[in-house]
């Protein structure tokens, strides 16, 4: 037995479907009738039958520049697989840094390019790159990231479409790390930040609020409701930073609540539109740490 997604109603045989993945009962198992994201992907019948392939070659001469997404599109692998960019632009990011840390041995070049910090907030590009960034003197903090995110992330991508995603993972990331080294900054103090972890938190608020009862397996093992977990969760990393400061254990807890904030916030206002989450989810553990003076998140 399993949930509809739309109207939680027990279904004995449901129905999954097959563009977004998502499990129905026979009102809701149609597309159109639980608002499936993968609906916007075959909206352009040019994009279904068609490719563009002749049209472009009997094309003289200039045009405005655009960008091709639809099914046959050089980019249409991104619909639908921008967790996977962004587990692949993690590892990617991770080489560098290793690169650069071990083989070039520049140590202020590895701040410059992957670090945001609260003296040096100015530098733009780190709002961005520190989200890719992980502890680059070890694999368990890019590994329990990217464990989550792996987990994650397709069941929210598929709830809400490709271009939602990117902009929450994106938007919650460089705000939780902003909200880390900016608060820290106007308490008198230092910190500076790398990982994906406020925004994979994001993600998991927007999950737990479209259905808090989904059961997940902490460490593939303890059976918990993701209501229970993200409170626990919430509760330690509060406890956390009013004990131990802001970047307690080495961590930037601020910015995990923070990221936990967004997606709570921007999972109601999806429920209000009346998206649903699944019914159940298998995600490994993870943990946190330092490296110096750096928040791992």
């Amino acid at each position: 037995m399993a949930q509809c997604d739309v109207c939680g109603q027990d279904e004995n045989m449901p129905y999954q479907c097959r563009m977004c993945g998502g499990t129905f009962c026979a009102e809701h198992r149609l597309p159109e009738n639980h608002s499936c994201p993968g609906l916007n992907q075959w909206n352009d019948p040019k994009g279904v039958f068609d490719s563009g392939f002749d049209d472009s070659a009997n094309k003289q001469g200039g045009g405005r520049f655009s960008v091709d997404t639809s099914p046959g599109g050089p980019l249409s692998y991104f619909r639908g697989n921008m967790t996977f960019v962004f587990l692949t632009l993690m590892v990617g990011t991770f080489i560098a840094e290793v690169f650069v840390i071990n083989v070039m041995g520049d140590a202020q070049l590895f701040s410059e390019l992957f670090v945001l910090q609260s003296t040096h907030i100015g530098r733009v590009w780190t709002w961005v790159t520190s989200i890719f960034a992980h502890n680059p003197t070890g694999f368990t903090h890019i590994l329990f990231n990217g464990i989550a995110l792996y987990f994650f992330g397709p069941v929210l991508e598929r709830r809400i479409g490709s271009k939602k995603f990117t902009a929450l993972f994106l938007g919650s990331g460089i705000l939780a790390g902003l909200a880390q080294v900016g608060i820290v900054a106007m308490m008198g103090s230092t910190s500076a930040v790398l990982g994906a972890s406020g925004a994979i938190m994001a993600v998991m608020g927007v999950l737990t609020v479209l259905n808090p009862n989904m059961k997940i397996l902490i460490y593939f093992i303890i059976p918990m409701p993701l209501w229970l977990a993200t409170a626990l969760f919430a509760v330690y990393s509060g406890f956390a930073s009013v004990i131990g400061g802001a970047g307690a254990g080495g961590v930037a807890q601020l910015a995990h609540l923070t990221g936990l904030g967004i997606g709570l916030l921007y999972g109601a206002k999806l429920k209000r539109e009346g998206k649903r989450g699944p019914s159940e989810l298998d995600i490994g553990g993870r943990r946190g740490g330092g490296m110096g003076g750096r928040r791992r998140f």
